[in-house]
């Protein structure tokens, strides 16, 4: 007699070997490469291989710590994931409630359409867009700067302009995308709410308050929770194309620094340490959020 597992497998094979790739992807590129972390607590090299290079401790860690750039890497990279997260996160929620009400089907979709359109951008041609919107002699925002009667600026020179410039941006390409989720969540409200809402004479502004948004919450939480899992890890791609000497104080982040050592510098083994600490954050953050988010609001990831 086949066991109660085996027989689960031989009746939904098909099933199981639908989800086969994803499984396979996951073991392939996500936990073999593992392996690799303990060079973070080696002097790696590589005629020795992974194995056979010294073990050195907290080596690595501690120059990190040490050094000179190790406060700006991590106030740099927590500031902008943030600075991001504040500004980015409510906004597509405000889009999704803003486009479900809109009755016109027509308008609606044009409305969707535009708003999507930038997330199929490639990070390259946004950074592009980018230096060509604000061009100090011939950007369209230092024109209308100009015709205003001020002075030009030059935003990709100055560091301080730099976070909002990349958290701006992000908003515009990626909030039209982000609120599909929620759009998604607001579909699957229960229609009788709302009539009977009506039918106690609550207005649309009382309905969005006690019936939208409420239903909406669950939703928002546990994406809150994942993004709180990534607040080390701001994109490389275009954190490093929008990088130059001038901005340099503002827009370095860890992984452009683990980038510079471990590639570009070959220093493989202090590079994997910066990078293991920066996941280890991440991972605690995600673990005390959830925590949190499960005593607050009883809506968690597990």
């Amino acid at each position: 007699m086949l066991s109660s597992p085996l027989k689960s497998v031989r009746r939904n094979w098909d099933l199981y070997l639908l989800i086969l790739p994803v499984v396979a992807y996951f073991i392939i590129f996500q936990y073999l490469p593992m392996y690799g972390v303990q060079i973070a607590f080696k002097d790696f090299m590589a005629v020795k291989g992974i194995g056979g290079s010294p073990w050195v401790g907290l080596k690595h860690f501690e120059r990190f710590f040490n050094s000179y750039y190790a406060w700006r890497l991590v106030r740099n990279t927590v500031g902008l994931s943030l600075y991001q997260l504040v500004v980015s996160f409510p906004i597509p929620i405000i889009l999704a409630l803003l486009i479900n009400e809109v009755r016109n089907s027509k308008f609606k979709r044009v409305v969707q359409t535009v708003t999507y359109a930038p997330h199929f951008l490639s990070t390259v041609v946004m950074v592009g867009l980018i230096l060509v919107f604000l061009s100090p002699k011939n950007g369209m925002i230092n024109l209308i700067i100009i015709a205003l009667g001020g002075d030009p600026v030059y935003f990709m020179s100055e560091s301080g302009w730099f976070k909002s410039i990349y958290v701006l941006s992000e908003v515009w390409q990626n909030a039209g995308w982000a609120s599909i989720i929620y759009l998604a969540a607001l579909s699957g409200i229960d229609p009788q709410l709302y009539e009977a809402a009506v039918v106690d004479g609550a207005s649309k502004i009382k309905r969005i308050i006690y019936i939208t948004i409420p239903c909406l919450m669950p939703t928002a939480i546990i994406l809150l929770i994942l993004n709180f899992g990534h607040v080390m890890s701001v994109g490389f791609e275009k954190v490093f194309l929008m990088q130059n000497n001038l901005n340099l104080e503002s827009s370095e982040v860890i992984s452009t620094y683990v980038y510079k050592n471990g590639l570009v510098g070959a220093q493989y083994s202090f590079s994997a340490a910066i990078g293991l600490f920066n996941s280890v954050i991440n991972f605690a953050l995600l673990i005390i959020v959830n925590s949190i988010s499960k005593r607050v609001s009883q809506t968690s990831l597990w």
